[in-house]
C-alpha cells in the first residue's frame, strides 16, 4: 500500500517553466503545500488493469505513463553489541501531465529546453535511533531531467541527485544518502525472489475500474553497512524490505487514510497487510495483504481474514495527531497471533505532509511456533483526511 506523493505548487512552477532558476532541490518551507493527487483524469494516464503484467528486470525502473510511482526501502539494523536503528529511504515519481500530452507539446515547440519535464521526483529519508529515541528526517525534491533524478531498469538505479539506490551485482543493491545529521550506506542482498501482491501483482484499492496499482516486494534482504548519526559511524547488519508500486489511482469516496504493515519474522517468513480506513469507522473491503513463506510463495489475504485491535495510542507534540501505538493482530487461518508496538513512539514525519512511518516489533505465535518480527508501519490520515489521494 505505499505511498503518498504530495508536492508544492510553487516548486512545480520553478521546476517546469522554461528559463526558470536551476535550483533543483527545494525544501517544503519554501512554499505552501498543494496536493496534486486529487481528482486525476485516469483516462489520460496508464492504469493498472491486468494481472501478471510485471516482468523482471523490465519493471524495476520507471513507468512515466502512470501518474504515481515509488521505490520504498525500510530496514532495521543493529551494531554487534545490539544497538538498533531503523531507516526509511523512499523515492517517489509524480507525472504532472499524461505522457502523450507532454510529448505532443514538445513536438509543437520550435525550441525545447533540456530542463523541460513532466516528471517530478521527491525523496524521504529517515533514521530512527532507537537507543536514544531520536528521529531524523529529511526530504528533497528535483525534476526528472538533466540526470538530476530518475530511475532505470538495467542496470537498476533510482536516484535523486546524490541520494540513490543502485545495483552492485546480481540481486544486490546499495543505498547511499547523506544529510548534515545522518547518513546511510548499506548493501542489500536478495534472499527470496520478488513477490507479487494481489492478483498477480495487481493490487486493487477500491471498486472502481483502474483503482489499483502494480505492486511487488522484495523481503528478507540481508543488509550490512554503516549508519552515521551526527558524525558518529556505526557498522550494522540486519534485514531490509523493498516495495515498488505504480498506479493512477485515488482513495475511494469516504476513505480517509490507511495503516500499512510490513513484518519480517525470525523464521524467514514475512507479512504485508494494509487496511484503508473510512470516515464512518469501517474498513474498505478491498484492503488486503500477503503472507510470504521462506521460498517466496504467497498466501493472499483479504481483510476479513485478520483482526487488528489497537491497544495503545500516542499523540504527537508537533502535529497534535493521535496514532495507534500498540496492536494485537490475529490471522486464524495462518495460526498467527501477534502483539506489537513501535520501537520508539515518535517516528512522525512532519515534512511536506504529515504521517507516521516507523520501526516496530511484534512477538507471538505462528502455528505452533513462537516467533518474533520486526518491520515498519505506515499510518496516514490521522493528521488530516487523505480522501481523494493515494
Amino acid at each position: 500500500m505505499k505511498h503518498l506523493t504530495w508536492v508544492l505548487l510553487p516548486v512545480l512552477c520553478l521546476l517546469l517553466i522554461v528559463g526558470c532558476s536551476r535550483a533543483s532541490t527545494l525544501q517544503p518551507a519554501d512554499a505552501s503545500l498543494v496536493s496534486l493527487l486529487s481528482e486525476p483524469d485516469p483516462g489520460a494516464y496508464e492504469q493498472a488493469l491486468l494481472p501478471n503484467n510485471i516482468e523482471f528486470p523490465r519493471n524495476l525502473g520507471e513507468h512515466p505513463g502512470f501518474q504515481t510511482e515509488w521505490w520504498y526501502y525500510t530496514g532495521i539494523v543493529a551494531t554487534a553489541d545490539g544497538r538498533q536503528f531503523g531507516y526509511q529511504f523512499t523515492i517517489f515519481r509524480r507525472a504532472l501531465s499524461p505522457l502523450p500530452e507532454f510529448e505532443a507539446t514538445l513536438d509543437q515547440l520550435d525550441e525545447t529546453s533540456e530542463w523541460r519535464t513532466n516528471q517530478l521526483y521527491l525523496a524521504h529519508f529517515t533514521i530512527s535511533d532507537i537507543a536514544n529515541s531520536e528521529f531524523y528526517k529529511a526530504e528533497r525534491f528535483s525534476r526528472g531531467s538533466l540526470g538530476l533524478a530518475g530511475a532505470q531498469s538495467v542496470p537498476y538505479r533510482v536516484w535523486l541527485e546524490d541520494w540513490q539506490v543502485f545495483e552492485t551485482g546480481p540481486e544486490t543493491v546499495r543505498i547511499t544518502a547523506v544529510t548534515d545529521d545522518m547518513a546511510l550506506d548499506v548493501t542489500l542482498r536478495q534472499t527470496i525472489p520478488p513477490v507479487l501482491h494481489g492478483d498477480g501483482g495487481l493490487s486493487q484499492k477500491g471498486p472502481e475500474v483502474g483503482n489499483a496499482s502494480y505492486y511487488y516486494s522484495i523481503v528478507q534482504q540481508a543488509t550490512e553497512g554503516t549508519v552515521t548519526i551526527r558524525g558518529e559511524q556505526f557498522a550494522v547488519t540486519g534485514l531490509s524490505w523493498k516495495d515498488h508500486e505504480y498506479s493512477t489511482s485515488v482513495l475511494s469516496q469516504g476513505a480517509i487514510g490507511w495503516d500499512w504493515f510490513s513484518l519480517q519474522f525470525d523464521n524467514g517468513t514475512a507479512l504485508m497487510l494494509f487496511q484503508i480506513r473510512n470516515e464512518d469507522g469501517s474498513i474498505e473491503p478491498f484492503s488486503s495483504g500477503s503472507f510470504i513463506d521462506t521460498d517466496g510463495s504467497v498466501t493472499p489475504l483479504s481483510h476479513e481474514q485478520w483482526q487488528l485491535t489497537v491497544l495503545d495510542t500516542w499523540t504527537s507534540p508537533d502535529s497534535g495527531a493521535t496514532y495507534p501505538a500498540g496492536w494485537h493482530l490475529t490471522i486464524p487461518e495462518l495460526g498467527l497471533d501477534l502483539t506489537g508496538q513501535p520501537l520508539m513512539p515518535n517516528q512522525e514525519l512532519t515534512v511536506s505532509t504529515v504521517y507516521w512511518e516507523g520501526a516496530v516489533g511484534f512477538e507471538g505465535i505462528l502455528g505452533d511456533t513462537a516467533v518474533r518480527a520486526q518491520g515498519y508501519v505506515e499510518m496516514t490520515g490521522y493528521a488530516g483526511s487523505m480522501e481523494g489521494r493515494l
